[in-house]
C-alpha cells in the first residue's frame, strides 16, 4: 500500500480564504486589471513614524542581533501587561504574557495548549477563518452557534447552552467580531461570562479589535467584567489592527502562568523568539499614546457609514450596521439564483467569483466564515477605492434579473 505523501492532519487544513482572495486580487492587479480588494483586513495607513524609528534604532543595536527569550523580550512582556491594565482594566504580570509571531500563532498555541483530542470548543458563527483550522490541528471539535443579521450577529446565553455538552471545554469569545463587526454590550459580556463560570468552562477571548468601536458601542473584556473566571481565561491580542502593523507579525497570549509556560515551551521548539526588531517596534506601539489610533478610527468610522449606506441601497442586499472592527457582513441571499448575463450563481461563493471576474472587485464569501449567503467586505481601504468598489458592485448586482 502506498502511503499518502501528505499527512491527513495537514491535508485537512484549508487555505486562508481571506488571504487567498487578497492574493488573487493582487495577481490580477499585477496583470493590469484595475481590481479593488475588500478581502484582507489590513488598514491602508502606514505604521506610525515613531514606531518605525524605534525599529530602525533596534536594528542598529547588537543586543537585538542575537537570540532572546523564546517567550518575548522582558520589557515588552511587562509593557503588554501594563497596556492591558490601561486599556481593559485586567491586571496581569509579565509572567502571564507570551509574545507570538502575530495573532495567528497566539490562536493556534492557545488551542494546542488547552485541548486534548475530542475536547469541544463552542464557536460563534460567523467566525474568522483561522479559528476552525487551529482547533482542528489541536485535536479539538468545533461546535458552532450560528447567528444572523436579525440579532446583529450576537449569540445569546440560551444558544450557547444549547450547544454545550459534557465534552465542552472552551468557549471562543470575540468582541468586536471579525467578520461581522458585532460588539457585545458589557451586560451581554457579563451574562456570557457568568454562564462560562457556572459550567466551569475555559474562555479564549480574542481582543485584537478592542480599540475599534463606533457610536455608543464600548469594548468590555470578559476577563475584567467577570473576574470569577479566575485562571480559566486566555486573552489573545496584537498590534496588527490597532497600529496598522499587519506585516510586523507581533501578537501575544495572556493567561494563567501554567498555560503560558506550556505555550512558551511549544513556541521554543516551533519558532523561538519573535523578531527582535519587530518586538521593539511593538514596545513603542503599546507604550505610546493612542492619538494615531484615534485618527485611524475616525477614518474607519466615516468609511463604515458610507459603505453601509451604499450597500443598503442595492436591491437584494441587507447590511446591518457594524459597531466594531472594520468589516461589514451583508446578506446577499435574495440575489442567489438570479440571472447575471446568463449565469445564475447559486451560492455566495459563486456570486463573489462572478463579481471578481466581471466587476473586478474582490470580496470574501460567507462560506469562509461558516455562514453561506453573505459577503465580508473590509472598509480599511482608502475612501476613493471604497466608493468606486461598492459602486461597481452596485452596478453589477443591479443587472441581476
Amino acid at each position: 500500500m502506498t502511503r499518502p505523501r501528505i499527512s491527513a492532519r495537514i491535508s485537512a487544513i484549508s487555505e486562508s480564504a481571506t488571504l487567498a482572495v487578497d492574493a488573487k486580487a493582487k495577481a490580477m492587479k499585477a496583470a493590469g486589471r484595475p481590481v479593488i480588494g475588500f478581502g484582507a483586513g489590513e488598514p491602508n495607513f502606514a505604521t506610525p513614524g515613531y514606531i518605525v524609528e524605534a525599529a530602525v534604532e533596534a536594528a542598529r543595536n547588537p543586543r537585538f542581533h542575537k537570540y532572546t527569550p523564546a517567550g518575548g523580550l522582558p520589557e515588552l512582556k511587562q509593557a503588554i501587561a501594563d497596556k492591558t491594565l490601561r486599556d481593559s482594566g485586567y491586571q496581569v504580570g509579565a509572567a502571564q504574557v507570551l509574545v507570538t509571531n502575530g495573532g495567528k500563532q497566539a490562536v493556534y498555541q492557545a488551542f494546542a495548549t488547552l485541548l486534548d483530542p475530542g475536547d469541544e470548543v463552542v464557536v460563534i458563527a460567523p467566525y474568522w477563518t483561522t479559528y476552525p483550522e487551529a482547533i482542528k490541528l489541536a485535536g479539538g471539535v468545533q461546535v458552532d452557534v450560528v447567528t444572523d443579521e436579525t440579532t446583529g450577529y450576537l449569540a445569546s446565553v440560551e444558544q450557547l447552552e444549547a450547544a454545550r455538552t459534557d465534552r465542552t471545554k472552551v468557549l471562543l469569545f470575540v468582541s468586536p467580531s471579525n467578520p461581522t463587526g458585532a460588539v457585545y454590550s458589557p451586560e451581554q459580556v457579563e451574562a456570557i461570562g457568568r454562564w462560562a463560570v457556572e459550567h466551569d468552562l475555559w474562555v479564549v477571548t480574542d481582543e485584537i479589535y478592542e480599540h475599534l468601536t463606533y457610536g455608543d458601542a464600548t469594548f468590555a473584556s470578559i476577563a475584567t467584567v467577570v473576574p470569577e473566571l479566575g485562571d480559566k481565561v486566555v486573552v489573545l491580542n496584537g498590534v496588527a489592527k490597532t497600529y496598522a502593523m499587519t506585516g510586523w507579525r507581533v501578537g501575544w497570549l495572556i493567561g494563567p502562568k501554567d498555560v503560558v509556560k506550556a505555550a512558551t515551551n511549544l513556541q521554543s521548539h516551533a519558532t523561538s523568539n519573535v523578531s527582535n526588531v519587530a518586538q521593539i517596534a511593538a514596545l513603542a506601539a503599546v507604550t505610546g499614546d493612542l492619538s494615531a489610533v484615534a485618527e485611524m478610527r475616525e477614518a474607519f468610522d466615516r468609511r463604515r457609514r458610507t459603505m453601509v449606506r451604499m450597500l443598503n441601497e442595492i436591491p437584494g442586499v441587507l447590511c446591518p450596521e457594524p459597531l466594531g472592527a472594520f468589516y461589514v457582513y451583508p446578506s446577499v441571499k435574495e440575489l442567489l439564483g438570479k440571472d447575471f448575463g446568463g449565469r445564475r450563481p447559486q451560492t455566495s461563493a459563486e456570486l463573489a467569483e462572478l463579481i471578481l471576474e466581471e466587476a473586478e472587485v474582490a470580496l470574501v464569501p460567507g462560506e469562509a466564515f461558516g455562514t453561506p449567503g453573505y459577503f465580508r467586505l473590509s472598509y480599511a481601504l482608502g475612501d476613493d477605492d471604497l466608493i468606486e468598489g461598492v459602486g461597481r458592485i452596485a452596478k453589477f448586482l443591479g443587472e441581476g434579473r
